[in-house]
């Protein structure tokens, strides 16, 4: 797959640079078109409230609505002047998860955020990753809330589980891994389901990589005290690692936050960017 059109969703809060800036890193790398989306809270309310505080609390919010839209649109701009790529600004209202999701699905690939835990709460802060992970049917790059935007990640580490979502991401990550200068993959734990790895954990998919010209090497740990989502994060600071590659969710998301699942923990303790697909 070639990366020739890209989304990045964009608002008015600090951490929108990260996502933007690494959006910029990739669209000029790939020679890609670059839109931002900014999707506008809807305001409503039933017909009785609507009576009771009148059209004036709704021009005040619409006004508020315009504002932080113009701020965010600025601050896009004002991040593309400094990168040779194509670009196009669009605006959206509904539900943010719903509306990155459906404009996910007309782009190569969705770069979103982290949301800072610590950072100013805006009506667009939440976290959508993992919404739109499972919802836009395209692959997906979360940039962490601390992400500097310098150059593209050269050390890759592939999450293999051997699930149907681990080969849909390894598959649409192509563009990453063939470019980057080592890709490790790594199997967790992988005794617990010997019948689906093949007769050596890893080796497969790694084989499979080296064919399109990936330079690859495989490894396993056995961590039946450690959490699976522990080890990578573990393996990502001990190895320098700049890009980690998964599969998002293989259960349901409801039992993924109900049973705190690897891609949630990820998600929430990410220190570098996550390419995701389901």
């Amino acid at each position: 797959m070639h990366l020739k059109d890209l989304i990045v969703h964009a608002d008015d809060s600090s951490n929108s640079d990260a996502r933007v800036g690494l959006a910029l890193e990739l669209a000029a790398a790939n020679d890609a078109h670059l839109a931002g989306i900014y999707v506008r809270p809807p305001y409503y309310a039933a017909g009785f409230v609507a009576a009771e505080v009148g059209p004036e609390v709704f021009e005040i919010l619409r006004k508020i609505a315009d504002d932080t839209a113009s701020r965010a649109k600025a601050r896009f701009l004002a991040a593309a002047e400094k990168i040779d790529v194509t670009i196009e600004w669009r605006e959206s209202e509904g539900p943010l998860d719903e509306m990155v999701a459906m404009h996910a699905r007309y782009a190569d690939l969705a770069i979103v955020g982290q949301p800072d835990p610590d950072g100013e709460a805006t009506v667009n802060s939440y976290d959508i990753a993992g919404r739109v992970v499972l919802y836009s049917g395209r692959p997906t790059l979360v940039a962490p809330y601390i992400y500097k935007p310098g150059k593209l990640p050269e050390r890759v580490l592939v999450a293999w589980n051997a699930s149907r979502e681990a080969a849909r991401s390894v598959n649409d990550a192509l563009p990453f891994l063939q470019r980057a200068k080592s890709v490790s993959v790594i199997s967790v734990n992988p005794h617990r389901a010997p019948d689906k790895w093949g007769e050596l954990p890893g080796a497969d998919i790694s084989l499979h990589l080296a064919r399109h010209g990936v330079k690859v090497e495989a490894s396993q740990f056995v961590a039946e005290d450690v959490e699976v989502g522990d080890m990578l994060l573990s393996r990502i600071a001990d190895w320098g690692i700049e890009l980690l590659v998964m599969g998002g969710y293989g259960r349901s998301r409801l039992r993924e936050f109900a049973l705190g699942g690897t891609s949630r923990h990820i998600l929430h303790h990410m220190t570098v960017p996550v390419f995701m697909a389901h």
